[in-house]
């Protein structure tokens, strides 16, 4: 028999209901303590929308009829890395612009760029756009203002501008191609690792950075690289004309980058401002309106939720897939 006694019972109806009292006095602080929890993630999160409501809508290229009925500067940026999925790419830049052109009051549309460039095949988009939009509205100039840096790609879009100004400190040009990786032939060997690919095509594999890259294959990338180049350096002359040193600096063409005050002596710039200034003393339209087009923020939470739910679901039904 076990000699585990039984926990006492209530022996009087006044100790029932004190017990009672005490269960429903727990319940309803819990009950409190849910619904504060509740109200302070309401309220949170009301702030959060009203933020949003407030700010995103300019910043979407949603402007106000009130900001667009007077005589203003569209302000186009260019900003960060310039690539299809980056915040500065073709497709954005080019519907920001659009607007900015067909905006009834804007008098002339400013580039802001502070970029390290990027992708040759968007800065040519938007370079076209830029001229498409010129010659469709030919009232309207494009001034470009570099601040910090405007390399490689975002230098190919301010080139399609009229007129571009720096400031002497500013990072301007860098008017080349690259293609980079890495090699691991010998490393590979020396550790004894048997590389296994299969392809189907003698160079479906030429990247490869375990495999020794063949001299025809640098040759074909090289000629590659050197027509995207020269569609660059093509563009640069069209849009820079005269302006540009090139005859007596050859060495414009290279990659090299130079400070703002150099990029006005070897004409990749007209002359120093800063975004306001340019607004204020060359246009001459000092209200400037921002027709830069930025991702709803709560678009990039869900569109990052949706690859990330994508590619889980495709890893477990093992559905991915790649094509190099």
């Amino acid at each position: 028999m076990s000699n585990i006694e039984p926990t006492p019972k209530p022996q009087t109806e006044k100790e029932w209901r004190l017990i009672e009292k005490l269960v429903m006095s727990l319940q309803a602080e819990q009950k409190r303590d849910r619904r504060w929890r509740i109200f302070f993630r309401l309220l949170g999160f009301s702030y959060l929308l009203l933020m949003l409501v407030l700010f995103y809508p300019a910043r979407m290229g949603h402007t106000t009829d009130a900001s667009t009925a007077v005589e203003h500067t569209a302000l186009v940026d260019v900003k960060g890395v310039i690539a299809d999925d980056a915040e500065a790419n073709a497709d954005s830049l080019s519907t920001a612009l659009r607007k900015a052109f067909e905006a009834e009051h804007s008098k002339a549309v400013l580039l802001r760029i502070n970029s390290p460039g990027g992708s040759p095949v968007q800065s040519n988009y938007v370079y076209r756009e830029i001229s498409r939009l010129k010659n469709k509205h030919p009232e309207k100039k494009v001034y470009a203002v570099i601040t910090d840096m405007g390399a490689s790609g975002a230098y190919y879009i301010a080139a399609a501008a009229d007129e571009i100004y720096v400031d002497p400190s500013s990072i301007v040009g860098s008017i080349g191609v690259i293609m980079a990786g890495f090699g691991f032939t010998e490393a590979i060997e020396k550790l004894g690792i048997e590389r296994r690919v299969l392809t189907s095509g003698d160079n479906k594999a030429l990247m490869d950075p375990f495999a020794p890259m063949k001299s025809e294959q640098k040759e074909h990338f090289q000629a590659m690289l050197d027509t995207v180049h020269d569609e660059f350096i093509q563009a640069v002359k069209e849009g820079r004309g005269e302006r540009l040193q090139s005859d007596e600096h050859p060495e414009l063409f290279s990659g090299l980058v130079w400070s703002g005050s150099k990029a006005v002596e070897l004409g990749l710039a007209d002359g120093f401002g800063s975004p306001g200034s340019v607004a204020r003393d060359i246009i001459k339209a000092d209200k400037v309106v921002d027709y830069t087009i930025v991702p709803n923020p709560f678009e990039r939470w869900f569109q990052g939720f949706g690859v990330s739910v994508g590619k889980g679901l495709g890893q477990t039904l093992g559905l991915n897939s790649e094509l190099r």
